[in-house]
């Protein structure tokens, strides 16, 4: 069976990218700063990774042998919203590191280790786009704009691999992070991502896309 990994699994988005692709009876590895009841009732392997920590996510590359079909880069983090004062500093410091750094670093590091034309998705969000954005959170707009470069030269990187690196926005989407007013369930925004993933091949690496598979401005 297929392999994929996903990071930020234990709740939210990945947490359902883990249900559904465990129910197709993929091997699942999920990675979390800490395991919930939830994922561990899925029976999947789960690992712990703090995005946070350089020396955690260096080391974690060691863990996998491969080869792994998908890799979903989807944990993040959006705190803090503010900018002002030395603590949201440190806050959007550490952000940089969990939301563009990280997952760079371990795209990178995983290239070695992915199958013959395996996809790497990295949840960015439309937030993220300079050409289409509204103003407001700034630490949050940052780091997803950093992701969407580093994300980028990670596809020139792979290309030559057959391996495609696609940006992902889920939508507004009812998680901890996107609040109970949001447009759509986990479920419904994984779905739609999954069946876009399932259509991507070589040709779209590099690109930023809505979870239709429609395109985002960058």
């Amino acid at each position: 069976m297929p392999t994929v990994l996903i990071t930020g699994a234990n709740r939210g988005i990945g947490l359902e990218f883990a249900r559904q692709y465990a129910a197709e009876g993929w091997d699942v590895i999920a990675t979390a700063r800490r395991s919930s009841d939830e994922l561990d009732g899925l029976g999947v392997r789960v690992e712990s990774l703090d995005l946070a920590d350089a020396n955690g996510v260096a080391d974690f590359p060691n863990k996998i042998d491969g080869p792994i079909d998908l890799f979903i880069a989807n944990a993040g983090t959006s705190h803090p919203k503010d900018t002002e004062g030395a603590d949201n500093a440190r806050d959007w410091q550490a952000m940089m590191m969990v939301n563009a750094i990280a997952p760079y670093q371990l795209g990178q590091a995983l290239l070695p280790k992915m199958a013959d034309a395996g996809k790497m998705i990295a949840i960015s969000s439309g937030m993220g786009s300079i050409g289409d954005t509204g103003g407001g959170w700034v630490p949050y707009r940052t780091s997803k704009a950093a992701l969407n470069m580093a994300w980028s030269n990670l596809a020139l990187e792979a290309k030559s691999r057959g391996i495609a690196c696609v940006l992902f926005s889920p939508g507004w989407v009812k998680t901890r992070m996107g609040g109970s007013g949001a447009e759509i369930t986990a479920e419904q925004s994984v779905s739609d991502m999954r069946s876009t993933i399932d259509r991507l091949t070589i040709d779209d690496t590099g690109r930023f896309l809505r979870r239709n598979g429609s395109d985002i401005p960058w």
